[in-house]
C-alpha cells in the first residue's frame, strides 16, 4: 500500500478559526454560517487540492479526556465556545457527513491523538500522511512520510519545514513544547524560557532529558525557574504528547473501509445550501452554475486564506531574550553587517513627537528574523543614563543602509518613519513592505493598530505604549524611558512587524487581486503621499486673518438677529437654552429627542424647523459659520511649518473601508464648498510666485463607475455621446427631450442619480427635494423602467454580498460586511446600501490613486518642477511653475484618462487660477 495518501483533517483546530475568520454571515433565517461555511469551503478546497485514497474529518468528543485526569488544571482557562459557534456544530458534521467525509470522535482522548494514532499506524502499513491542522502540536508527528499542511495560511510542514519554523526537528518538539509550556492549553513550561532559550538548550544538551540532567549548568533567572520546574517537567511532557497508540487504529487502518471517501449527498447537501442561504453552492450542486459564480464561491473559499485569526484565549507573550541593545560601535558593526546580509529588515523609528515634519528622534529599532532584534537608542535623557553612541556620527553610519533601495525594508506605517528620516537628512529608500497596509488591503474593517494585529493574528501580547511611558498627566516622553525598557518595547516592534508581514504575505500572494491592489496601487501610492505631504501647501495667512475678522463680524449680527426673534438674549453655543428658546417659549414643533428624553436640537432637528421658522435658520447660520472660524480661518494659520512656511497635512492610507483617503491636521477634505464663505478659505490656498495652482476634478466618477459596474445601455450611450448625464436622466424620467429639461427637473435627476448610488430609499430622496413620498417613489420607479440595468446591478449586488459577505471594487478591493445577515433590519438595510455604494466608491478611490501615481511618475520621468500638493475626494491639485503649465494643461487630463480603460470615457477636467478656489 506505498502508493496510497491518508488524509487526516483536524477538525476541531479548524472550528475555531473558522468562526473568527470570517464576518458575522447568516442564513435568511438569521441563524450564524460563519464557521458552517468557513468549514466548508475549506474541506472543498482541500479535496480538490491533496488528493487522497483514504480521509477523516477528526473532531474532538464532548467531556474530559485522560489529560484532565492527570491534570485537573488542564485547559482550565479556556472560555466557554461562544454561542452562536456552538449552534453550528451539528450542521458542520451535518455537511461533512453530506460531502462524503468520514467523521471520527472518540471519548476520553483529544483529535490530536486519534490522528497520531492513524497517522503512526499508516506509515507503519507504508502509506503518506498529510494532517491538514493549524495546531503546533502536531509538528511531532512529522516523519519523512507525515506532512502537515494548514489550509488557512498554505504552510505545508516537513521535516525541514519544522526545523526552520521552530528551531528544532520533529522529534525534539515534544521537548521544545515542554520547555516553553501552552498557554492555550493551560500547561506551564519553565518560567521566562521562550522559543529562543528552548532552542539553545535542545541544541547545547540534546534532548528534555539532557537539559533536566545539565540543569545545574545554567546561570541566570532562567535557569534557577529550570531547577525550580525539574519535578514538573516529566508531567509537562505527559501533556503535550499526542497518543500515538490507540487501539482504534489498528480496526481502522487494517480495513479502511471507514475512512474511504463516499459520494456526496446531493440531496442533503442542496437541503443544507439552501437552508443556509449558500446560493452560489446551491446552483452548482444542481448542476447550472455559471462562470461568474463559481468565480464568487472561490472568492469565498479564498477568503479563509486572507485571514488567520487565532483561537479564543490564545495570546501569549512574546520571547524577548534575543533582543540586544546596541550602545557599542562592536555592536553596531555587528548589527550593520547582519542588516547588510538580510533580505528584509524591519525598522522602527521612537521618536518625541507624533507630529511627522517636527518629530525628531530618540532611538531606532531593527529585525532580521524572528526573535532577533534590536534597539539603538540615540537621544535617552534622564539621571544616570547609559553613554549613548554618537548622534550624529551613527546617524551617518546608518544613511547608507537606510538610502539602499537595494536593501529590502518592512514597516508598519513607514510613511511617518519616512518623514522622521527626512527631518534628519536622510532619504528612507527600499520601502519594500508596510504591515499597516497589508492588514487594511487583507480586510479594511479591522483595526490595523500593532497590538491589535499582533493579538489577531500572531497570538502575541504587546507591550502598549503606556505600560512604559505612563498614562494621561504623568506621561513621560520616549526619550526618558529607561533604556532596558525601551529596549524590550522597541525592539519587539520591529521583531512583530516582521512577524505579521511573514504572516500576511502568502495570504496575500493566495489573492492575486488582493495582492495587485497592495502592490499596484496601496504602496506605490504611500510613496506619492509621502512626497506631498513632504512638500505641504503655501497659505495667505493675512488673507485668513481677514477672513476671521468678517466671519466674527457676521456672526455679532446673526447673534443680534437671533436675539431679537428669540425675544432674549441667550447662548447661541448652548443646546439647553436653544431648547428653552425653541420649544419651551415659542412652542416649535418637538421632532424628535436625545436619549435622555430632552428635545434635540441637532442640526437636522434645526434644518427641518428653518423650512417654516426663521430663528432656527438664523441659528443654523450662526453654527455654520462658527465652525469655520474655529476650524480653518483662526487655525490653519497656526499650523504653519516654522521651518517650510507651509501647512503639511496628514494623508491617512488605513481608514476609510472604502479606500480612500483622509486628510487631517488639517483635514483639508472637508472645506465646505456650497457656501460662498466656505468657498472663500480655498482662496487662501495660493501658488508661491512664479507658480499657479491647477486642479484636475475627475467628471461624475461614480456615475460613470455605476454605468461601467451595471453594463446599463442607456447610461452607457449617454456618457459616450459625452452629454450632461443629468439633464440624459431627465429627459427619460420626465418623457422630455434634453433641450426641454427644466433647471428643476435637472435638479431632481441629479438628486436621483447620486442618491441612488448612495442607496437612498424614495423616503430619503422625498425628504431631500422636499416632495411628497409618492412623488419621489414614482420618479424612483421611472428612473429604474428607463435605465433596467442599474436595477439589476442593485439587486445583484445585494444578493451577492449576502452570500459571500463582501463586495468588490473594479480592481479587486475587498470591503467585508458583517452585518449583511443581521437579524436587525436597520443594520442589515445600512450593509445593504453599502453594498451597493461601496463598490463605486472604492472603484473611485482605487481610479484616484491611480491617477496620483501616473502622474507622479510622469513629472518624475520629465524632470518637472511641478509639485502635487493636495488630493481632495476626485480632484488632484497641482503647484506648477508658469513655464510648465501648458504642458501641465495638455498632458494632465490623458493621463488622468488613461488609468484604466472602462466601458465609459473617463474625463479630468482642468482649471487653472492663482488660488485653489480660482483653479474651479
Amino acid at each position: 500500500m506505498s502508493d496510497k495518501t491518508l488524509l487526516l483533517i483536524d477538525g476541531s483546530s479548524y472550528l475555531y478559526r473558522a468562526f473568527h475568520a470570517l464576518p458575522d454571515l447568516r442564513s435568511p433565517a438569521g441563524a450564524p454560517t460563519g464557521a458552517l461555511y468557513g468549514i466548508i469551503a475549506m474541506l472543498k478546497r482541500l479535496m480538490k487540492e491533496v488528493p487522497a485514497d483514504y480521509l477523516g474529518c477528526v473532531f474532538d468528543a464532548k467531556g474530559k479526556t485522560f489529560r484532565d485526569d492527570l491534570y485537573p488544571e488542564y485547559k482550565a482557562h479556556r472560555p466557554s465556545m461562544p454561542d452562536d459557534l456552538r449552534a453550528q456544530v451539528e450542521p458542520i458534521c451535518e455537511a461533512v457527513r453530506a460531502l462524503g467525509l468520514p467523521i471520527l470522535i472518540v471519548d476520553g482522548v483529544e483529535a490530536d491523538d486519534v490522528i497520531g494514532s492513524l497517522a503512526c499506524k499508516a506509515e507503519a502499513e507504508g502509506m503518506t500522511v498529510v494532517v491538514s491542522t493549524g495546531d503546533k502540536d502536531m509538528a511531532q508527528l512529522v516523519t519523512p512520510a507525515v506532512t502537515l499542511v494548514n489550509t488557512m495560511s498554505n504552510e505545508v510542514l516537513d521535516e525541514a519545514g519544522v526545523a526552520a519554523k521552530f528551531g528544532v526537528p520533529p522529534n525534539r518538539i515534544v521537548d521544545y513544547l515542554t520547555l516553553v509550556g501552552d498557554a492555550v492549553d493551560n500547561v506551564p513550561g519553565v518560567p521566562k524560557c521562550g522559543p529562543k532559550t528552548a532552542v539553545k538548550w535542545l541544541t547545547e544538551y540534546g534532548d528534555l532529558d539532557g537539559v533536566m540532567a545539565n540543569a545545574d549548568k545554567i546561570g541566570g533567572v532562567v535557569g534557577q525557574n529550570l531547577r525550580d520546574t525539574l519535578d514538573w517537567l516529566p508531567m509537562g511532557r505527559e501533556l503535550v504528547t499526542i497518543k500515538c497508540d490507540l487501539a482504534l487504529a489498528e480496526e481502522l487502518v487494517d480495513g479502511m473501509t471507514t475512512l474511504k471517501l463516499r459520494a456526496p449527498d446531493r440531496a442533503r447537501l442542496a437541503e443544507l445550501y439552501e437552508t443556509f442561504g449558500f446560493k452560489t453552492w446551491l446552483r452548482e450542486i444542481k448542476g447550472d452554475a455559471e462562470v461568474g459564480d463559481k468565480h464568487a464561491a472561490d472568492g469565498n473559499a479564498s477568503a479563509l486564506r486572507s485571514f488567520a485569526p487565532v483561537e479564543v484565549g490564545e495570546v501569549r507573550e512574546l520571547d524577548r531574550a534575543g533582543y540586544e541593545t546596541i550602545l557599542t560601535e562592536a555592536r553596531l558593526d555587528a548589527w550593520l553587517a547582519r542588516l547588510d546580509a538580510a533580505e528584509l529588515a524591519a525598522v522602527d523609528t521612537e521618536t518625541d513627537s507624533l507630529e511627522p515634519m517636527k518629530a525628531r528622534i530618540v532611538g531606532i529599532s531593527f529585525a532580521v528574523g524572528e526573535g532577533e532584534a534590536a534597539y539603538l537608542p540615540l537621544g535617552h535623557h534622564y539621571a544616570d543614563v547609559p553613554e549613548q553612541l554618537p548622534f550624529d556620527a551613527t546617524l551617518a553610519r546608518l544613511k547608507p543602509w537606510l538610502e539602499d533601495a537595494g536593501r529590502k525594508k518592512v514597516g508598519q506605517n513607514l510613511k511617518y518613519d519616512q518623514h522622521v528620516f527626512a527631518n534628519h537628512g536622510i532619504a528612507l529608500a527600499g520601502v519594500a513592505e508596510d504591515t499597516l497596509l497589508e492588514s487594511y488591503v487583507l480586510d479594511s474593517t479591522e483595526r490595523h493598530n500593532m497590538d491589535d494585529l499582533a493579538a489577531r493574528h500572531l497570538g502575541l501580547k504587546t507591550i502598549v505604549y503606556e505600560e512604559v511611558a505612563g498614562k494621561g498627566a504623568k506621561q513621560i516622553g520616549f526619550a526618558e524611558v529607561a533604556i532596558d525598557v525601551a529596549t524590550r518595547y522597541s525592539a519587539e516592534d520591529a521583531d512583530v512587524t516582521l512577524r505579521l508581514h511573514r504572516a500576511f504575505a502568502p495570504r496575500l500572494a493566495a489573492e492575486p487581486r488582493l495582492a495587485s491592489v497592495y502592490r499596484d496601487i496601496e504602496l506605490p501610492s504611500r510613496e506619492v503621499l509621502f512626497k506631498m505631504e513632504r512638500h505641504g501647501v503655501l497659505i495667505d495667512s493675512a488673507m485668513l486673518a481677514r477672513q476671521s475678522h468678517e466671519l466674527g463680524q457676521t456672526m455679532l449680527r446673526l447673534e443680534q438677529e437671533a436675539y431679537e426673534l428669540a425675544g432674549q438674549p441667550f447662548n447661541l453655543g448652548s443646546p439647553k437654552q436653544i431648547g428653552e428658546i425653541l420649544f419651551d417659549k415659542l412652542k416649535l414643533p418637538v421632532r424628535k429627542k436625545t436619549p435622555k428624553g430632552a428635545p434635540s436640537t441637532d442640526e437636522d432637528v434645526l434644518t427641518e424647523l428653518a423650512q417654516d421658522y426663521p430663528l432656527p435658520a438664523k441659528m443654523l447660520q450662526h453654527r455654520g459659520l462658527s465652525k469655520l472660524k474655529s476650524t480653518y480661518t483662526d487655525k490653519l494659520p497656526l499650523m504653519i511649518n516654522p521651518v517650510t512656511g507651509r501647512v503639511h497635512t496628514n494623508y491617512a492610507q488605513a481608514t476609510a473601508v472604502t479606500g480612500r483617503l483622509a486628510s487631517n491636521d488639517p483635514n483639508l477634505q472637508n472645506i465646505p464648498v456650497r457656501t460662498a464663505e466656505g468657498r472663500r478659505i480655498r482662496e487662501a490656498f495660493i501658488a508661491a510666485p512664479g507658480n499657479l495652482i491647477v486642479s484636475a476634478d475627475y467628471s461624475q466618477i461614480e456615475l460613470r463607475i455605476m454605468a461601467h459596474l451595471s453594463g446599463d445601455e442607456g447610461m452607457l450611450k449617454a456618457f459616450a455621446a459625452g452629454i450632461d448625464i443629468h439633464r440624459a436622466t431627465a429627459a427619460e424620467v420626465f418623457g422630455a427631450t434634453p433641450e426641454e429639461v427644466t433647471a428643476e427637473q435637472r435638479r431632481y435627476s441629479k438628486a436621483i442619480n447620486f442618491g441612488l448610488i448612495y442607496g437612498m430609499s424614495a423616503f430619503g430622496l422625498a425628504a431631500q427635494l422636499g416632495i411628497e413620498r409618492a412623488a419621489a417613489q414614482q420618479f424612483v420607479d421611472r428612473y429604474f423602467q428607463r435605465y433596467p440595468g442599474v436595477a439589476e446591478y442593485m439587486q445583484r449586488t445585494r444578493e451577492s454580498a449576502r452570500e459571500l459577505g463582501y463586495v468588490e471594487t473594479w480592481f479587486g478591493r475587498r470591503l467585508w460586511l458583517p452585518e449583511i445577515k443581521s437579524s436587525n433590519q436597520g443594520r442589515r438595510s445600512g450593509a445593504e446600501r453599502a453594498a451597493i455604494n461601496a463598490p463605486m466608491q472604492g472603484t473611485a478611490a482605487d481610479l484616484v490613486k491611480l491617477a496620483m501615481i501616473a502622474v507622479q511618475d510622469w513629472l518624475e520621468a520629465e524632470q518637472l518642477a511641478t509639485k502635487l500638493i493636495m488630493q481632495v475626494h476626485d480632484e488632484l491639485v497641482l503647484e506648477v511653475p508658469e513655464a510648465e503649465l501648458a504642458r501641465v494643461q495638455e498632458r494632465l487630463p490623458q493621463i488622468m484618462a488613461g488609468v484604466a480603460e472602462l466601458r465609459v470615457p473617463l474625463l479630468a477636467e482642468v482649471g487653472t487660477g492663482p488660488n485653489w478656489e480660482a483653479a474651479h
